[in-house]
């Protein structure tokens, strides 16, 4: 037991000097990181929206960071293949993860997740939202959102809407615009949006939740009409285009966004400088515009406001699944 005053400061002396050198280790390492090559891992498959936009930071990152940023696409299961590999990577900045809106989805749609999304994955920045545009085949009898929720008043469960999977973002999509519009449509699920799209032109399915950038050159081309966009406000590369919203259902509201994340347990000082580079480099003006190019809405937002906006999402869609009683395992 201590009881003399000298003694005490002696001993609390020594204690500071303790835990300084034992947290000695993590600074120095925070502070000489990035010191080699930094993987990236991208839950989508090449060709996509995803991948597209990991491929126009990443050079630009690379070079603020002073080291290669390596994208390696690990796809399957809606980003949960990619998200259990870097949930149970090393936590030391050297693993990094592109993710897209099934990161707050899948915890809604599967009770079997191989990881814990919120205590295994930190986030770093929310990156970009994009808004899915609402395309009907130009065949159908469909002007506007309108014209849509009469004919699925009219016809129950007959109108059809076209995915690329059950509990993509797009089936997502449907089923929350349903459900505000009081309707009942039915879900034709496919094998990614390529045949979707391809269905939804030859006028196999009528309906479909496009991403912007897949059916912005079929939109031009007029392959396919589109009826509004989902997101918050309109889009850019389509001005003239209402929203959901604005259509007739008010506070519809659907993004695909993409965030990036590392795992938990990560340095405190590697998560800020990422977030930091991650936001200069979408201020640069060559990205943004091709960003932009796409109908992406650039954010760069600290990693607080990704983990505000990511239990909000998750919150959301695990009402429209309960209620339109979507599950996938």
């Amino acid at each position: 037991m201590i009881n003399d005053s000298s003694s005490r400061r002696r001993w609390l002396t020594h204690a500071a000097a303790v835990c300084a050198l034992l947290s000695a280790p993590v600074l120095v390492h925070a502070q000489a990181w990035p010191a080699k090559p930094i993987r990236w891992v991208v839950t989508y498959p090449p060709g996509g929206t995803v991948d597209a936009v990991a491929r126009v930071i990443a050079p630009k990152l690379s070079l603020r960071l002073g080291q290669p940023v390596v994208i390696d696409n690990r796809a399957g299961a809606g980003g949960a293949i990619g998200g259990d590999l870097v949930a149970k990577s090393a936590p030391d900045g050297y693993t990094v993860m592109l993710d897209a809106s099934n990161h707050a989805q899948n915890p809604a749609l599967r009770t079997k997740m191989p990881f814990d999304t919120m205590r295994d994955l930190a986030p770093v920045s929310l990156l970009v939202k994009v808004p899915n545009v609402l395309v009907v085949n130009p065949g159908a009898p469909i002007a506007g959102v309108k014209e849509l929720v009469a004919l699925a008043k009219a016809k129950p469960g007959e109108v059809n809407y076209a995915s690329s999977g059950n509990g993509s973002a797009q089936h997502l999509a449907a089923e929350l615009f349903s459900s505000m519009a009081g309707v009942r449509m039915t879900h034709v699920a496919y094998k990614g949006g390529g045949p979707a799209l391809t269905d939804v032109m030859a006028g196999q399915v009528p309906v479909f939740f496009a991403s912007v950038a897949s059916g912005l050159p079929y939109i031009q081309s007029g392959k396919l009409r589109a009826l509004a966009v989902t997101g918050k406000s309109r889009t850019p590369v389509l001005p003239q285009l209402p929203t959901v919203a604005e259509s007739g259902l008010p506070g519809y509201e659907v993004y695909e966004w993409n965030g990036v994340f590392v795992p938990s347990g990560t340095p405190a000082p590697i998560v800020d400088r990422l977030s930091r580079e991650l936001a200069a480099v979408l201020k640069d003006p060559d990205v943004h515009a091709r960003l932009e190019a796409i109908g992406a809405e650039v954010i760069g937002s600290t990693p607080a406001e990704l983990d505000a906006f990511r239990k909000a999402e998750m919150a959301k869609w695990s009402k429209v699944a309960k209620e339109n009683r979507i599950q996938l395992d």
